[in-house]
C-alpha cells in the first residue's frame, strides 16, 4: 500500500470541525432543517415551530449567527434569520436520513 496523505487543507478541516461542533445540537439540526424549508423565518416563526422558550431559542440562534452559520435581517420590529451556507442542509438532511 502506498502512502496515504489527507487530502483536505488544515484550515478546511478546522472550519469543518469548528461548524460541526456548533451543529451538534438537536435544536440547531432543527433551525437549520426549519430555515431549509422557508428560506427566512422570524424567532416567533421559529419558536412556534420549536415549541420551546425564547430565550432558549435567542441563545441558539445567536450562537449560530457569531459562528457564521445563520445571517439576520431587520425588517421594522421583525429580525428574519437564514442560512448563510446552503451547504448545511445538505449535512443536516445526511444526518437526519
Amino acid at each position: 500500500m502506498g502512502t496515504l496523505k489527507v487530502r483536505v487543507d488544515q484550515k478546511k478541516l478546522e472550519r469543518s470541525a469548528y461548524i460541526l461542533k456548533c451543529l451538534a445540537h438537536p435544536v440547531r439540526i432543527s433551525i437549520i432543517d426549519l430555515l431549509e424549508q422557508s428560506q427566512q423565518l422570524t424567532v416567533s416563526e421559529l419558536q412556534e415551530a420549536l415549541h420551546i422558550e425564547q430565550s432558549l431559542l435567542s441563545h441558539h440562534l445567536i450562537n449560530m449567527r457569531d459562528k457564521g452559520i445563520l445571517d439576520t435581517y431587520r425588517s421594522g420590529k421583525n429580525v428574519y434569520y437564514s442560512i448563510l451556507d446552503t451547504n448545511l442542509t445538505n449535512i443536516v438532511s445526511f444526518l437526519t436520513r
